[in-house]
């Protein structure tokens, strides 16, 4: 029975949780000793550098801000245009003031300012044909040429690492590029400034802040690029020096040179670089090596004492889990035997595994579904009271209405994108007995938050409410994030059947918006309605009927014609009037379906609402023509949605080895939202997303136990799978076999049908 015991993997876990149970005391106290014995005073140290770190990055970053206000300045100064530089008269004022310009910096050696394609540089010395100042100033790792490409091609502010420069003189200096494309944050900037600095600009002022030490000081920009090489006693190899580059910031332990060093890192938040330090830790830590060892004999002592008493628990507590096991292991619904030791003792293992599975499962496709409730919700106005529940979502208060947001940066990353859903999915404003629920739209960069709140005061006071909660709204997105929305808002609806309008009300309005200057908020509400001509259809009920149109939403155009013909026959209009009414809907329905690209079912209906009869009649033929461009909206949408999943499968098929694929990556290769990839892929293909990539990486793996010997990690790594013991479990649920199993009983098979062939011969 005890050789049995250490077999169970179950009671091995046990071992080890009454050993850390036990141990906790003991560590904690040996924990104590050593720390007040040995790392006080390296940690007195390693915080104290920490913060001289921080402290020389903080400078390091304002004097780099104070390039980039320069550089700022410089865009915007009058002197310095193209024209007044390139201008005789004026070119000595320019230099003048880029030399004032340089003198605001102490760390600037050398301004200078490019105009693209130019074949001149200015300096604050004066002007240079740019072949002379190639020459003035030699680059060591940087050519001419190359130069010349990066002055004119660079989009951003980029620092290059120190290099050599040989001036005119003959001069050798270390110094680092600092190029800012002008005018800042331009997609389609004119120039470029370009500060050159001396490393020893940067070194000396890093020095006075850390003191005297030995050891090594690192500047490494966002890509890994050491900028500043510091060295103090010591030098590192290459190889040594990126294996800082990946640091965490911090205080870390690492052996360079054969040497145990401390190793201080700091990120700046501004511009992304890292601040490194590595000391030897002989500095401050021999006179404590004696008290270290005899710290590490009282653990070894202590760790066995707590293993003696946890293999005594451990088997008294084993018997009654046995029986659980047992149990657990009866109830199993994988009808499939057990070919290996590992299976006996580890069944609640794979109990809990399953369940979690399950509920990953669940957490997973929840989101997507919700949202898809969400979408139908948009565009056809139904409620669905079971799923409303299911999901978390009221609809019980008084007032309704969409809001359309728009990022304008086309979504951002997948990472900011996911954030900016996460923050949106439900909020709430109590004070305004408001609650808002977002909606990923098809867009990738557009969202939906569909509103509910109830409004105790006059019914006249519901748009201010409205417009209360919008604000609201964008600043708690302003206080997260520097991107300026783009808001459309639809009207307040009694009932939440009527959202589908409020949607289409609030695309037009972001519709409208998206044209003119980003950060301010459209309401469809004051768009205007005025029409030209009392009896005239207004505007915003003919820029909703186009919205509705292009949804493909022929239950919200339905309404907005029929209400538009019955004020026709209900006013005293002329026959004339009359119909230049008829004409203005016909027109800005035609508008709509050209813009669609749907021109024949236009000329077939257009000639039938011209010449009409009788109002009824041409209510019946523009009905005709909303139905028939909603619908060749539909189809064109399920064209573009089969098209758009037969390119991600095809995409899929051929990244399906990354291991970083995921659904969001995808969706941002795309550039659709997340939850429209998930429903469409599993309406399109027949299987969820994950599991398509899954099936995928199976067969591979299945495939290569088959015809290779390789080994099993290799395996898997090479079909972009990182976790070998889960993936595993999963093979074993799928094929009834582990890896190891399947290959030998493959092996085993093909023996069998080789020996049978050779026999029948």
């Amino acid at each position: 029975m005890k050789k049995n015991y250490f077999k169970s993997k179950l009671f091995l876990k046990y071992i080890w949780s009454y050993l850390f149970i036990l141990l906790i005391p003991l560590v904690l106290l040996t924990i104590f000793i050593y720390e007040n014995a040995v790392s006080s005073l390296r940690s007195e140290i390693e915080q104290s550098r920490l913060n001289q770190l921080t402290q020389a990055m903080v400078i390091v970053d304002g004097r780099i801000k104070e390039l980039n206000e320069i550089a700022s300045r410089i865009s915007y100064d009058t002197r310095l245009t193209p024209y007044r530089v390139h201008d005789p008269i004026y070119s000595g004022e320019a230099i003048q003031g880029l030399d004032q310009y340089k003198s605001t910096s102490s760390i600037i050696g050398e301004l200078l300012l490019y105009f693209h394609k130019d074949e001149k540089i200015y300096s604050s010395k004066g002007l240079y044909d740019f072949d002379v100042f190639a020459t003035s100033f030699s680059f060591e790792s940087w050519p001419a040429d190359k130069l010349y490409q990066d002055l004119n091609a660079v989009k951003y502010p980029t620092m290059r690492p120190a290099d050599t420069v040989i001036k005119s003189s003959n001069i050798a200096d270390s110094m680092l590029a600092y190029l800012i494309p002008i005018t800042p944050n331009s997609p389609t900037p004119h120039g470029t400034v370009m500060y050159l600095i001396r490393e020893s600009e940067l070194t000396s002022l890093i020095d006075s802040i850390l003191g005297n030490y030995q050891g090594l000081t690192y500047i490494l920009d966002n890509e890994g690029h050491i900028l500043v090489d510091n060295r103090q006693g010591e030098a590192m190899t290459s190889t040594a020096a990126k294996s800082l580059i990946n640091l965490e910031p911090g205080i870390h332990e690492q052996t360079i040179n054969g040497k145990a060093h401390s190793v201080v890192s700091v990120k700046s938040q501004k511009n992304g670089w890292t601040y490194v330090t590595a000391m030897p830790s002989a500095q401050f830590f021999s006179s404590v090596l004696h008290v270290r060892s005899f710290i590490i004999l009282l653990f070894c002592i202590v760790v066995l004492v707590g293993a003696a008493i946890a293999l005594v628990l451990a088997r008294m507590q084993y018997q009654p889990i046995s029986t659980l096991v047992e149990f657990a292991a009866s109830k199993r619904k994988e009808n499939r035997p057990r070919s290996d030791v590992a299976d006996r003792g580890n069944e609640l293992d794979r109990i809990r595994s399953a369940l979690q599975e399950y509920s990953s499962r669940i957490d997973l496709q929840e989101p997507f579904a919700r949202n898809h409730l969400l979408s139908m919700l948009l565009k056809y106005g139904n409620v669905h009271p079971e799923l409303q529940q299911a999901f978390g979502l009221r609809f019980d208060r008084s007032n309704h209405f969409v809001a359309v947001i728009g990022s304008g940066d086309n979504g951002g990353s997948p990472t900011e994108r996911q954030e900016r859903v996460k923050m949106l999915n439900q909020i709430a404003f109590p004070e305004l007995q408001a609650v808002g629920y977002g909606v990923e739209l098809p867009q990738l960069d557009q969202l939906g938050i569909i509103f509910s709140f109830d409004l105790d005061g006059d019914e006249a006071d519901v748009f201010n409410r409205v417009r209360e909660i919008v604000e609201a709204m964008r600043s708690g997105l302003l206080a997260v994030t520097d991107d300026i929305p783009m808001i459309g808002v639809g009207t307040s609806y009694e009932s939440p059947d009527q959202l589908n309008q409020s949607f289409i009300e609030a695309c037009s309005a972001y519709e409208l918006r998206s044209s003119a200057e980003p950060g301010a908020i459209t309401y469809f509400e004051k768009l205007s309605d005025a029409p030209q001509h009392a009896d005239w259809i207004p505007n915003n009920t003919l820029m909703k009927l186009a919205q509705s149109l292009k949804q493909g939403s022929y239950d919200v155009a339905v309404p907005i014609i029929g209400l538009a013909f019955q004020n026709l026959q209900t006013t005293q209009a002329s026959a004339l009037l009359t119909r230049c009414i008829c004409f203005d809907l016909l027109n800005t329905m035609l508008k709509t379906a050209s813009e669609l690209g749907i021109h024949s079912v236009a000329l077939d209906m257009a000639p039938a609402a011209i010449y009409g009869n009788s109002l009824d009649e041409i209510e019946r033929t523009l009905l005709n023509l909303a139905s028939r461009i909603c619908n060749q909206v539909e189809q064109n949408n399920r064209k573009e949605e089969h098209s758009l999943m037969d390119r991600i499968a095809a995409y899929i098929d051929e990244r399906y080895t990354d291991y970083s694929i995921s659904l969001e990556s995808v969706a941002f290769a795309f550039n659709v939202s997340p939850s429209h990839v998930s429903r469409s892929f599993k309406e399109k293909i027949g299987t969820n997303f994950i599991q398509y990539i899954w099936q995928k990486r199976l067969n591979v793996v299945i495939q290569q136990l088959k015809t290779t010997s390789d080994p099993l990690k290799d395996i898997i790594l090479r079909v972009g799978y990182q976790d070998t013991p889960n993936f595993t479990r999963k093979f074993k649920k799928e094929t009834g076999y582990t890896p190891g199993q399947y290959r030998k009983l493959f092996s085993e098979n093909e023996q069998a049908r080789r020996m049978s062939e050779f026999e029948d011969e």
